[in-house]
């Protein structure tokens, strides 16, 4: 039952910043608040972050939606937090981290990787049988087992980032649903680990390092401790309730929550994540997992690790100061000033061709080892031209994603978008275009925020099912429809980008392995 003056926090924490939130009981937005802590490089396909530049982020962005808000900490009931997936950490005795996490995008472990593969175990079936992502829990944890054994068997505990800031807040350590199945080889529906998969590729032992409680979305972790509620001003009796991936989250933000529906979560990496009432597992395609998001549903994903992190790592390089001097006379942030030039530009920005694999390709292909391709360079192309093959680029991936998921016969018809590129009507209009498909975009443009709240509303019993709580506080704002037209123009250039991996991907391995010698 909603309660006037009741709110609820929600924690997204992303690859670059955490955002906090506080929302009502229809999902309104009263407050926001973020703050950044930094990523590190150590060596090509490694990404760092420190646990404690979370924590010190974290407490920031907490006092100052208590301070800035006005609410008062007994009207927060509850909080859910939502934390980048493959986020891994090894832990001691008293969770303290041994070393810097290794975040979603670090692809190091590509050789265990490539062994777990060839284990030819059934629980590669979330794999479609293929290849298994450098990204996931084993790949890591076996990594960590071979190249830093003395941390490995000092870890009592090996876990995600969402793990450790739940126990962090409420001294509970529990692992969610959504992460452990949908990245760890959990199976709700067959007995839960599968000890022989671990076994068979060399982490027998690592069953007893990860948590024993698994919860599901929107089930209470316990309250707040007294420590963390005089460090944020929050209250000793705000519920803490489990969340899961940022990504998985933002399917309840955007509202699909039912199956056929595929939400379309951007940002630095682009995911589609689609419901389905049946279960399937086709190469290519990450899933389908059991309950993982609803009770009862499959979810399939596939994604692309590089895409908004593209066009940043473009701008902040490669774009002249004439053109931010320019975007500054205007009045307009260098992004906008930028869609509005590349939009002038013709379809297909003139024979450009960018295959956005920077830090590898996660779906279809699953190779750790790809990486990032501009070609069809002339003369007469500028930093606009590719800018626009950029996004063209990142859309075209999203087409191919689509195209293994219409070959496993789920045919979704509905799309729900947000994230940084939902901001961008150019970008947004461009892959409605390509995909020929619809795209709706929701009033709150921040679903995972969203979605944690919708979990807090329904883990403090505010509504009796995340449904009717998800149909109650997501309101759509816009329908893009697509131009056929442009559909079919943009066929053309689908098909070289998906051309352009096969014959350069021995250059690409010999390559990284020369760099990794």
């Amino acid at each position: 039952m909603a309660l006037k003056g009741q709110y609820f926090l929600a924690l997204d924490f992303g690859t670059e910043s955490v955002r906090g939130a506080l929302f009502d009981t229809y999902g309104v937005l009263v407050h926001t608040a973020a703050r950044e802590y930094h990523t590190y490089f150590p060596n090509p396909g490694w990404a760092e972050q420190k646990p404690s530049d979370w924590w010190d982020a974290f407490t920031e962005v907490a006092r100052g939606i208590l301070s800035e808000s006005g609410v008062k900490p007994d009207s927060i009931s509850a909080m859910t937090v939502d934390t980048t997936s493959c986020t891994v950490l090894a832990l001691d005795e008293r969770f303290t981290p041994l070393r810097n996490a290794l975040i979603w995008m670090d692809v190091r472990s590509f050789r265990q990787a490539n062994r777990i593969a060839g284990s030819d175990m059934g629980a590669l079936k979330y794999n479609g049988f293929g290849k298994v992502s450098a990204e996931w829990m084993p790949s890591k944890a076996l990594w960590m087992r071979e190249n830093e054994p003395e941390i490995y068997r000092k870890a009592s505990h090996i876990c995600e980032f969402q793990d450790w800031i739940n126990y962090r807040l409420t001294g509970e350590y529990v692992g969610s649903i959504n992460n452990v199945t949908a990245r760890w080889y959990y199976d709700s529906r067959a007995g839960g680990w599968p000890r022989d998969f671990y076994d068979k590729i060399g982490l027998g032992d690592v069953v007893e390092k990860f948590p024993q409680t698994i919860l599901e979305l929107g089930e209470p972790i316990g309250t707040l401790l007294p420590d963390v509620a005089a460090q944020t001003g929050f209250s000793t009796n705000t519920l803490v309730v489990q969340g899961g991936a940022d990504a998985y989250i933002g399917i309840l933000g955007l509202g699909a929550v039912r199956a056929g529906r595929i939400a379309f979560i951007t940002g630095s990496s682009h995911l589609l994540l689609g419901h389905t009432e049946k279960e399937f597992h086709r190469r290519g395609i990450f899933g389908a997992f059991p309950d993982c998001v609803m009770p009862g549903l499959w979810v399939v994903e596939g994604a692309q690790i590089s895409s908004g992190s593209v066009l940043k790592w473009f701008k902040d390089n490669f774009i002249s100061r004439e053109l931010e001097q320019e975007a500054e006379r205007k009045g307009l942030s260098l992004y906008d000033y930028l869609n509005g030039l590349a939009e002038k530009v013709k379809i297909g920005s003139e024979g450009l061709i960018v295959l956005n694999y920077w830090q590898g390709n996660r779906n279809p292909l699953t190779d750790s080892q790809a990486r990032g391709v501009i070609w069809g360079l002339s003369l007469k192309h500028t930093p606009v031209h590719v800018y626009r093959a950029i996004m063209e680029g990142v859309s075209y991936g999203t087409e191919h994603i689509m195209r293994y998921f219409k070959d496993a016969g789920f045919v979704p018809r509905e799309i729900f978008a947000c994230g940084g590129a939902a901001k961008s009507p150019l970008w947004m209009q461009m892959q409605s275009d390509v995909l020929g498909i619809p795209i709706y975009l929701t009033e709150e443009p921040n679903a995972p925020l969203l979605g944690d709240a919708i979990l807090a509303s329904y883990g403090a019993g505010v509504y009796e099912s995340i449904e009717k709580a998800a149909d109650s506080m997501v309101k759509i704002k816009e329908k893009i429809e697509p131009d056929l037209e442009k559909t079919e123009r943009y066929r053309y250039y689908v098909d070289r980008y998906i051309d352009t991996y096969p014959p350069l991907k021995n250059l690409m391995h010999d390559m990284l392995d020369h760099e990794s010698d």
